[in-house]
C-alpha cells in the first residue's frame, strides 16, 4: 500500500463505512464543531478564570489557587466553563451519533466485507474471555456499548464507528490512517535505539490497528501482534489489515494476562491504553509486560502528558474528560512516574523513561492548537511516552 497523499480526508480502505452527502455534512459539521470549540471556545476559560474565578477562589480563600484542585473548585461553577463544558459533551455525543447512523444503515455489508480478501495476517477470537469491570461498567469516552458490545453475529459495528469516529474527534489531525500515535512512538524508538531490531512486537489494547499497522513497515522483518478485549473491533482491524496488505496477528485477549510464552516479544507497545485501565490493571500489565519481554526487549505506552508537567491551569484543563466524558481512570494515569511503576513491577528502575515526543504527523491541515486540553486529543502536537527496558 502507498502511503496516503490526500491528507484532508481519512484514508478510504476497504472496510471504511461509506456515506451519504447527508451523512457527510453532519460528520463535518461535528469535526467543525469540535475545532471551533477547541480553538474559539476553550480560550475564554482562561479568561473565566484569570479574570473572574481566581480572584473569587482568593478571596473566599485567603490564598492564591495553587494546584489544579484549586483551580477546579474556583471553576466547577463559573458560568463560562460549564457553557463551553455542555457544549463539549454535546459535540462528543453528536460525534458517535453522527458515525453509527451510516454504520447501522449498512452492518450487513460491512459484515460480509469483513470476511472478504485474501488471507493476510491471522484473528483469534476467545468467546469465554471475561470483558474487565473497567470497561463493561462505563461506555468509555462516551462511545455506545465501548469496544466490546456485539449486537449481531459476526459484527463489526463498533470497530467501523470507533475508525471513523476517531477521524472526526482528531480532527485529521492523526494523519489519513489515524496513525499518528504509532507513528510517533516509532519515531522515538528509533532515534533513541538506533540499532533495536525486534523480531516480534506486541500492541496491547489495539483496537482497530490504527497505531499497529505502522509497526509492520517500520520494522519489516518483525512479526506484528495486536491484543484487545473487544471481539467487533478486532473482527474490523483484521479487515482494515487484510486491506492494506498488512499481515497481522490479532486475538481477543486481556492484556493483563494473556497466553503467550514468556519472553516472547522483544517490544511491546500500548497506544492509549494506559488511561482506559485502572490503577490495578495497569500495574498487572506491566507485570504481564515484563513476562513476555525478551531480555533487552523494551515497553513503551503513548498517552498525554502527566499534570505534574503542566501548569495548573492546564492541567486542570486536560482533566476534564475525567468528570465529563466518561474516562474514570484518566486522571490517574496522568498521574504515573515511569520510575515508580517500572521498580513495582519488576523492571529495574534505571531503564525506565520519560520523554515528550513531537507528533510525526505536522501538517498544515492539521491545524494543532498546541494546548493540550479536554476534548482535544493530541492538539498539542506531542504525545508523552514512557516506559522501560528488561
Amino acid at each position: 500500500m502507498n502511503a496516503p497523499t490526500d491528507l484532508k480526508n481519512q484514508y478510504v480502505h476497504a472496510v471504511l463505512p461509506e456515506t451519504t452527502s447527508d451523512e457527510f455534512a453532519r460528520q463535518e459539521f461535528v469535526k467543525s464543531l469540535k475545532f471551533h470549540l477547541a480553538s474559539q471556545v476553550s480560550v475564554g476559560n482562561k479568561d473565566a478564570f484569570d479574570g473572574r474565578a481566581a480572584k473569587a477562589f482568593a478571596k473566599e480563600q485567603g490564598r492564591e489557587p495553587e494546584t489544579m484542585h484549586d483551580v477546579r473548585k474556583a471553576m466547577e461553577t463559573d458560568s463560562y466553563f460549564r457553557f463551553w463544558s455542555a457544549l463539549q459533551r454535546n459535540s462528543q455525543e453528536m460525534m458517535w451519533k453522527s458515525t453509527q447512523i451510516p454504520v447501522e444503515r449498512q452492518l450487513g455489508d460491512l459484515i460480509a466485507k469483513s470476511e472478504d480478501g485474501a488471507e493476510c495476517g491471522s484473528l483469534r477470537l476467545d468467546e469465554s474471555l471475561e470483558v474487565p469491570k473497567y470497561h463493561n461498567a462505563v461506555d468509555i469516552h462516551c462511545m455506545p456499548g465501548g469496544y466490546h458490545t456485539e449486537f449481531t453475529d459476526k459484527d463489526v459495528a463498533n470497530g467501523a464507528v470507533y475508525d471513523r469516529a476517531v477521524y472526526i474527534y482528531a480532527m485529521g489531525r492523526m494523519g489519513p490512517l489515524n496513525s499518528d500515535i504509532g507513528d510517533t512512538t516509532i519515531a522515538y524508538l528509533k532515534e533513541n535505539y538506533p540499532d533495536f531490531k525486534p523480531r516480534r512486537i506486541l500492541d496491547m489494547g489495539c483496537t482497530v490497528g490504527h497505531s499497529t499497522l505502522p509497526y509492520v513497515d517500520a520494522y519489516p522483518d518483525a512479526e506484528v501482534y495486536g491484543i484487545d478485549v473487544g471481539a467487533p473491533v478486532l473482527r474490523y482491524a483484521h479487515a482494515r489489515a487484510k486491506s492494506m496488505g498488512k499481515p497481522i496477528h490479532f486475538s481477543q485477549q486481556n492484556a493483563e494476562k494473556t497466553d503467550f510464552e514468556d519472553g516472547f516479544f522483544d517490544l511491546i507497545v500500548s497506544h492509549i491504553l494506559v488511561h482506559e485501565t485502572s490503577h490495578r490493571a495497569i500495574r498487572s500489565i506491566m507485570r504481564e509486560c515484563h513476562r513476555l519481554l525478551s531480555d533487552g526487549g523494551i515497553v513503551i505506552h503513548a498517552e498525554t502528558p502527566p499534570y505534574r508537567d503542566l501548569p495548573a491551569y492546564d492541567a486542570f484543563m486536560l482533566d476534564w474528560d475525567t468528570r465529563n466524558n466518561n474516562e474514570p481512570f484518566w486522571g490517574a494515569s496522568h498521574e504515573i512516574k515511569a520510575e515508580d511503576i517500572a521498580k513495582e513491577t519488576g523492571f529495574d528502575p534505571g531503564t525506565a523513561f520519560e520523554a515528550y515526543q513531537p507528533s510525526a504527523f505536522e501538517a498544515e491541515e492539521a491545524r494543532r492548537t498546541k494546548v493540550f486540553q479536554g476534548g482535544d486529543f493530541g492538539g498539542g502536537g506531542a504525545w508523552w511516552v514512557w516506559g522501560a527496558r528488561k
